[in-house]
């Protein structure tokens, strides 16, 4: 019996927790950070100088602080209403049995060179090997580069997961990526039988591995090879990553009683595909890769739920499928939910973090604050979908899809009747006069096209959920590497973010009415992340400019207007250090964190605002860029080490380099000036500049004291000492 007197059929599948005391203190806490930043906007008006005295500078501090007054303001509700939910997979195991729905796993790739096809494999194997009957899972992949050595890899691990499977499940091994369980130091207290098991399967994964990375290294399949499959035979001269015919290849057929792995049982199907590419029609990236997986698959396994990653984020835990079914097949809520978000997490984080990208305080509080208000976001990977939500179907009051029911969609139909059916799913021109991109499938025409598709299947009337699991990561991705692939890649989603609230999909707009007021102020945090570039451009020039020219933009430190601006600047911080500490961050990875908030903002946040305000106008098309997974040994080696990477010409980085040297100049003058002519007005200035230096101590030891290759390249320091001299020096700030 549960611990309220009923039966264990009785009982939830999961459980919910809002953290109500930290709740409370985070609201008294707002409050008075609040009331701190109104004082600052009544000194701001009641305090404005005479023209001669910088007038203008002052009001532009001003319009900036209330921006920044603003935002803060709906970052609050990301804090206010935090959840945490509790799955019980043992009871979904004893309450279903067998009985367990089928699952599709899409994986998606787009580019052999920049995403290795031997990492793609290692995210199927992972894939393949859940700890879930084999014959209700389908693995399909995604091949956006319409590549034979994408096809080949496929195929090698298919033969591969003869052997893996089975071993995975006898030594119950954990992660089920083969590279990343190699990779770790094992146990010598390992029976006879486990190691020598272990160096078996070892040899057979290096072999599969040499094999796919010379054929890489060639860019060719051996002949010989190619006549083993006759999926090959789709490949030919007239074949190009943007210009081929769709191809569709079952590499195992999980119906079939022949299809064993090396122990005699049922291995899961597994899929390859390649959709049509014609350059005359639009692809639509991987927002049209996913809808052709998703009416492909249709064709061949239609299970309900449908499991989507990325190439490079491996499944790190064996028993994910059945946690997550719990949220879809609890009896009181599990029909209201759509899909079931885990958090994105990296397994080549440096300690501290050095460019910010594992996002602990976002996955471990702000997501889970929007999962409060029930409108979850989608990541576009790593997320369980209810294939019904994805595809359209409006949520409704006495709706209760049954995930069990069996439903014979091939009716025993051939691979080849099969595949030959799926290739017209997959035509370039299926899409044309339906609703797909629009209100099927995921949503075209946006440059982070999960976040938009999940605010819609939120607006249907769905409930999605949002797990962050306690015990194991559930998969396991890789981070940029290098200070450029980080820029470029945050550009992306900046500049998709703010196209979809300056669409007729602003959740304000949108949203009104059916989600709730908390989750469309926490989709703003969010797509309003360009326009936060040009307060913090100015907030970081201005000031430091004007302190050369000795005008004071903030109160003397003995007035009592200093109070409120001290206030809300260490009150901020202190709560974001907590934060940052609580969620597993190094204060030193804090610090790493408030770098990358300057340099995103000033550089991939203005770039996304331009760029989006021209798409607007019509004078440029919607591009896509695939961040790379690859880096070379120095670069790998350098962030290992922990040491920023500079070394290349970039706008980007003539940006970040000319505002260091600016507040460098600033703080330089702004000592001189306070030595020489005691004013007390400019002290606050003065640490303003100081505390943007100190956060740019790694740029200026890459502009003058580095001699490796991730140094600033020469051009980029001489063409920032010059503009920053320039700008010093004859910007008016009158």
């Amino acid at each position: 019996m549960g611990r309220d007197g009923r039966g264990e059929e009785g009982l939830p599948l999961f459980e919910t927790k809002v953290g109500k005391k930290s709740r409370v203190a985070y609201r008294i806490f707002g409050f008075t950070i609040f009331i701190g930043i109104c004082v600052i906007w009544v000194y701001r008006l009641t305090h404005i100088p005479a023209a001669e005295q910088g007038r203008w500078a002052w009001i532009g501090m001003f319009m900036a602080e209330l921006w920044f007054g603003f935002y803060w303001i709906i970052t609050l509700s990301l804090r206010l209403n935090v959840t945490y939910r509790y799955p019980f997979k043992h009871r979904l195991i004893t309450r279903y049995g067998d009985r367990l729905p089928a699952i599709d796993i899409f994986v998606c790739t787009a580019d052999p060179k920049i995403e290795p096809p031997t990492m793609v494999i290692n995210t199927v194997l992972s894939a393949m090997s859940y700890n879930y009957p084999p014959e209700k899972l389908s693995i399909y992949l995604s091949d956006d580069g319409g590549s034979e050595l994408t096809f080949y890899a496929l195929m090698e691990a298919s033969q591969f997961s003869k052997h893996w499977i089975p071993f995975c499940k006898k030594f119950r091994v954990e992660p089920r990526s083969p590279a990343a369980y190699f990779s770790q130091n094992f146990n010598h207290q390992d029976s006879t039988l486990a190691h020598e098991e272990r160096l078996a399967t070892k040899k057979l994964y290096e072999d599969m591995k040499f094999r796919i990375e010379r054929a890489t290294e060639l860019g060719s399949i051996s002949k010989e090879v190619k006549d083993q499959l006759k999926g090959f035979a789709e490949w030919n001269s007239r074949v190009t990553k943007q210009n081929h015919q769709s191809i569709v290849q079952i590499l195992i057929d999980g119906k079939n009683p022949n299809a064993v792995d090396d122990d005699g049982h049922q291995l899961p199907t597994l899929v390859y595909l390649a959709r049509e590419k014609r350059p005359q029609w639009p692809h639509n990236f991987k927002a049209g890769s996913m809808n052709a997986l998703i009416r492909v698959s249709s064709e061949i396994s239609n299970a309900p739920i449908i499991l989507n990653l990325d190439c490079d984020m491996y499944s790190n835990d064996s028993d994910t499928i059945k946690e997550a079914l719990c949220f879809f097949m609890d009896k009181e809520q599990g029909h209201k939910t759509s899909y079931v978000q885990y958090p994105q997490s990296f397994n080549n984080i440096t300690k501290n973090d050095i460019y910010s990208n594992a996002f602990n305080t976002l996955n471990m509080i702000e997501f889970a604050g929007m999962d409060g208000f029930n409108a979850a976001f989608y990541l576009g990977t790593g997320c369980f979908h209810r294939r019904e939500s994805l595809c359209g179907l409006n949520y409704y009051e006495n709706y209760r899809g049954d995930l069990n029911s069996v439903c014979d969609i091939r009716k025993d139909r051939t691979i080849y009747e099969l595949e030959e059916g799926s290739k017209v799913l997959a035509n370039c021109s299926y899409e044309t006069g339906t609703q797909w991109g629009k209100e099927m499938g995921l949503v075209y025409g946006c440059l982070v096209e999960d976040t938009i598709t999940g605010l819609k299947i939120a607006c249907r009337g769905w409930k999605p959920v949002y797990y962050y699991p306690q015990n194991r990561k559930a998969f396991v991705g890789i981070a940029p590497t290098t200070l450029d692939q980080a820029l470029v890649q945050y550009k992306r989603w900046t500049e998709g973010f703010f196209q979809i609230f300056l669409s007729k999909y602003c959740p304000f707009i949108y949203g009104h009415g059916k989600i709730k007021f908390g989750a469309q102020m926490g989709y703003c945090v969010y797509l309003l992340f360009a326009p936060n570039s040009f307060p913090t451009l100015y907030y970081v020039t201005i000031p430091s400019i004007c302190l050369l020219h000795g005008i004071p933009l903030f109160p003397e430190v003995s007035s009592l207007w200093f109070l409120p601006f001290a206030y809300v600047y260490l009150a901020r911080n202190a709560c974001s250090i907590a934060e940052s500490l609580a969620c597993g961050d190094t204060l030193a990875a804090w610090w790493n964190l408030q770098r990358m908030w300057l340099i995103r903002r000033t550089t991939s946040c203005t770039f996304a605002f331009i760029d989006t305000i021209i798409r607007q106008l019509g004078l440029s098309e919607t591009g896509f860029a695939i961040t790379a997974k690859v880096a070379d040994e120095g670069m790998s080696k350098r962030y290992k080490q922990e040491m920023m990477e500079f070394g290349s010409s970039s706008v980007m980085f003539d940006i970040i380099a000319t505002l260091a040297m600016i507040n460098l100049f600033g703080l330089v003058g702004g000592i001189v000036k306070i030595v020489w002519e005691m004013d007390e007005s400019l002290i606050m200035q003065i640490v303003v500049c100081w505390l943007v230096v100190m956060v740019n101590v790694p740029l200026y030891q890459g502009m003058f004291l580095r001699s490796d290759k991730g140094g600033f390249p020469t051009s980029v320091v001489l063409k920032s000492v010059v503009v920053a001299s320039l700008a010093c020096l004859m910007m008016p700030v009158y």
